[in-house]
């Protein structure tokens, strides 16, 4: 009797058969349509080698541009110190003739002598475009925009320089020129810089290259 009320009084439920534990396909089981966690750690995986392989591209970019910046301005800034040192009060070194000489020329306006009565503008200008290109280097993947943005950067560098640190004053200093060529202003070598830098610009914006590195087509 006793074993008869024993066998009845089994519980015949897989609860109480597993001593209730949940079986094992019940658990970590992903649901029709759900992606799986190899497959979830797949995708996240693609994602942060793709970020990370892209930061270190941008950096080096990045140093493209400050080399190319700390370049354009270190010659410019050489330049200056030569022709002030040896050439300003003397008479004009001829280059080729009449067609290219080295003179000595005080500038209290833009680039190439240009609006000499707005010394203070041009110099906020100056000071403006260089922290729109550091702002814009976050964002920089492109070679060719590093290297036109980095000549921008040195050129406008030069520039302001002798904008805060020659006489008349601060902000209001006259820039060196000294490359004079026959029929046309002179200038100095931030100046070259600036021009081939927007040069090179507008080439890359007819190509369709973004500074971020793509390609656009209108």
């Amino acid at each position: 009797m006793a074993e008869a009320e024993r066998i009845i009084g089994t519980p015949d439920t897989p609860d109480a058969a597993g001593g209730g534990k949940e079986r094992p396909d019940s658990e970590g089981t992903p649901a029709v349509g759900e992606p799986g966690p190899a497959a979830a750690a797949g995708a996240s995986g693609t994602g942060e080698a793709e970020a990370t392989a892209a930061r270190p591209q941008g950096r080096r970019r990045i140093a493209v541009l400050f080399a190319v910046a700390t370049f354009a301005y270190a010659i410019d800034l050489i330049s200056k110190l030569i022709v002030v040192a040896k050439l300003e009060h003397h008479p004009p070194i001829e280059i080729v003739g009449d067609w290219l000489k080295f003179e000595a020329i005080r500038n209290a306006g833009a680039a190439f002598g240009f609006g000499e009565a707005f010394t203070v503008i041009f110099t906020m200008i100056a000071a403006a475009v260089i922290v729109v290109i550091a702002r814009l280097a976050r964002k920089l993947y492109s070679l060719p925009w590093a290297i036109a943005l980095g000549l921008l950067l040195g050129g406008a560098l030069g520039n302001l320089t002798d904008r805060i640190f020659r006489a008349p004053g601060v902000f209001e200093g006259a820039v060196v020129d000294f490359i004079a060529p026959k029929h046309f202003a002179v200038f100095n070598l931030a100046d070259s810089a600036i021009v081939c830098g927007g040069i090179l610009i507008v080439l890359l914006s007819f190509r369709g290259l973004d500074p971020d590195g793509t390609v656009h087509k209108d």
